[in-house]
């Protein structure tokens, strides 16, 4: 296996990760469309895919930086950053059952205030 040295650009425009975050959302809405815990639970493939898909958002969440808190203060943006690393980094102790809650209880309210985060930075644009 060879991996090469990649390099890490970060955006600076905050409406690109609050974009970065809605388009994941989308992706694990259309994944699990129609899915029951049990389903979600028995597919590695979609699992897998959700859970990259989270870790997308915990990074764009954690690359907003301080910005988060006044875009979207009803977040918990530490919980959401200490999610992340326990997928990147406990991948191996992964709760399946804690993924499926998070997506089912936390997403939905987290998509409605990126889109209104999203809506006000693109009102404030010229």
């Amino acid at each position: 296996m060879s991996i090469g040295t990649a390099v890490v650009s970060f955006k600076h425009d905050p409406a690109e990760y609050l974009e970065d975050i809605l388009a994941n959302i989308a992706k694990i809405e259309s994944y699990l469309s129609g899915y029951t815990r049990a389903m979600f639970e028995a597919d590695d493939r979609t699992r897998d895919a959700a859970e990259r898909c989270l870790e997308r958002i915990c990074e764009a969440v954690v690359r907003l930086g301080t910005r988060v808190t006044d875009l979207m203060p009803d977040q918990p943006s530490r919980a959401i950053r200490g999610m992340g690393n326990r997928l990147r980094h406990a991948y191996d102790d992964i709760d399946t059952a804690m993924v499926w809650d998070t997506i089912q209880n936390d997403l939905p309210p987290l998509k409605k205030d990126a889109e209104r985060a999203l809506a006000e930075l693109r009102s404030k644009q010229p």
